[in-house]
């Protein structure tokens, strides 16, 4: 019975996991949807506040204040919170600000010609050319100025409506180059219970050559006219990038990569992600620019991280996100389309969620919908109803033929009719030894010989007393019951 009921379920356990459609890959095609939810412009400007004590003439204190843009590019945000890894040069100014502070209010204020740029200059006047040597950083006890500079770096999320105002972040950490990778935290917690989408960090840089990724950044500040730009590249020789980074190169040499690269690096995606095509993660940052442009690795990344002791983490957008997605990509959007509403639930200004939506509910229902294909149709990949009434039908038939056989086996078989009794005769057992006579329905029970058998008035007709049964003359044991007879 137990070996039915097994066969049984083994059977309709494949039957239904055939007919189940194969599930999807690990992650499907559009590598960049992933991370581009969690791109942000980065824009850095150097605020100098300088007050010239001029003693040329009649003293007087002369106060002005600058904004210096020295970085824009992009960055990519690795946790909730908001934190963001970004490139050395996005968030600390290589050049001394205050010396273009000193330059620019000595020649407005004296109305004399010196180039507003990071050089010390001479002036010809002896006494022009004291005071502003004096201007000069370092500062000195006959300084003529008072510089203070301040660093202020803005990101703009990719959101919509976009965000004119960003939110304000500062350097935590940094490497040593200006292509070193830098950690940026917000000065103010980021609004919202759920924090902001983040990318996922790969485990390290593929090593093959000719290996494909993609570029992922912004140009500009991300608006109705700016939406995120996306560049493909492929890997050259070499394994984890290192201080000089790894090179870019088109393995069918149509396009000169690095050159490409390079000028998207000085129109704004320089820090960019560098984006796996086998699961969408991030695989380094875009450095350099000119003719060079290349990729520090995701080891530069978490080492930077680490020092600042910063733990990248994803959250509850990026699990409805990338469950929706997966949906989307294997083309069931009836499914897709609620998971994107989830995530615009949880973060409104979700620019690819909102038009991964608005695809997803275009083709639901539609003939591409691997969702809602009628079972009719049969097309390739949908699941026919037919295997599991089948595995249905089975376990029906081997519970209701194993409670037959369990019903069988507990029901008490009936007793046996007793046979009717003999009729008077000839005896057909005259031997003298005695012999023990048993109920058919009962165990073996030897029956007293000290009962007496009655004898009738007739003389020649005698009577079982046990039973009533007629006895021949020759009995000594009644033929029915088996009681002794004795004359």
């Amino acid at each position: 019975m137990a070996r039915l009921i097994a066969l049984a379920g083994g059977v309709a356990v494949a039957l239904a996991l055939a007919a189940m459609p194969v599930a999807a890959h690990e992650h499907p095609s559009g590598i960049t949807d992933l991370v581009s939810p969690a791109l942000v412009r980065v824009e850095a400007v150097s605020h100098v506040e300088i007050t010239l004590l001029d003693h040329v003439g009649e003293l007087q204190h002369v106060e002005r204040s600058y904004d210096i843009p020295f970085g824009q590019g992009t960055g990519t945000v690795v946790s909730p919170d908001g934190t963001i890894v970004a490139l050395r040069r996005l968030a600390v100014n290589p050049d001394d600000v205050a010396v273009y502070a000193a330059n620019k209010i000595f020649a407005e204020h004296h109305d004399v010609k010196i180039p507003a740029d990071y050089e010390k200059h001479k002036l010809s006047d002896d006494v022009l050319n004291r005071h502003l040597q004096a201007c000069y950083p370092p500062k000195s006890a006959t300084a003529t100025c008072i510089i203070e500079v301040t660093t202020e770096i803005t990101a703009f999320p990719n959101v919509s409506p976009a965000s004119a105002e960003g939110f304000k972040v500062k350097c935590i950490k940094a490497g040593p180059d200006p292509d070193s990778p830098a950690v940026l935290v917000p000065v103010t917690p980021v609004a919202g219970g759920v924090g902001m989408p983040t990318a996922p960090l790969a485990d390290k840089v593929p090593d093959q050559e000719g290996a494909p990724t993609n570029v992922a950044g912004f140009l500009g500040r991300p608006g109705p006219t700016v939406a995120h730009t996306v560049a493909i590249a492929h890997l050259s020789k070499g394994g984890a990038a290192g201080e000089s980074g790894r090179p870019f190169a088109d393995p069918e040499k149509k396009v000169d990569e690095p050159v490409k690269l390079g000028g998207l690096a000085d129109k704004g995606l320089v820090g960019a992600p560098v984006i796996g095509d086998k699961d969408g993660h991030v695989i380094g940052l875009l450095v350099g620019g000119g003719k060079d442009g290349k990729m520090i690795g995701v080891r530069e990344i978490t080492g930077i991280l680490a020092a600042a002791k910063v733990v990248p983490r994803r959250g509850a957008i990026d699990t409805a996100f990338e469950a929706a997605l997966t949906r989307y990509h294997t083309k069931y959007y009836t499914e897709a389309a609620p998971g994107f509403q989830r995530v615009l639930e949880l973060y409104p200004g979700n620019v690819v969620a909102a038009a991964l939506l608005k695809t997803s509910l275009a083709k639901r229902g539609g003939p591409e919908d691997q969702g809602t294909r009628k079972a009719a149709s049969r097309p390739a990949g949908s699941t026919p109803l037919w295997p599991f009434i089948l595995a249905a039908g089975i376990l029906f038939i081997a519970a209701a033929g194993g409670a037959y056989l369990l019903w069988r086996r507990r029901t008490p078989e009936k007793p046996t009719e007793l046979p009717q009794p003999l009729a008077a005769g000839p005896s057909f057992d005259d031997g003298a030894n005695q012999t023990v006579a048993v109920r058919r329905s009962q165990p073996f029970q030897v029956v007293p010989q000290q009962q007496q058998v009655m004898t009738a008035p007739d003389p020649g007709v005698k009577y079982c007393t046990s039973c009533g049964m007629r006895l021949g003359p020759a009995h000594r044991f009644c033929g029915y019951c088996g009681h002794p007879i004795e004359t």
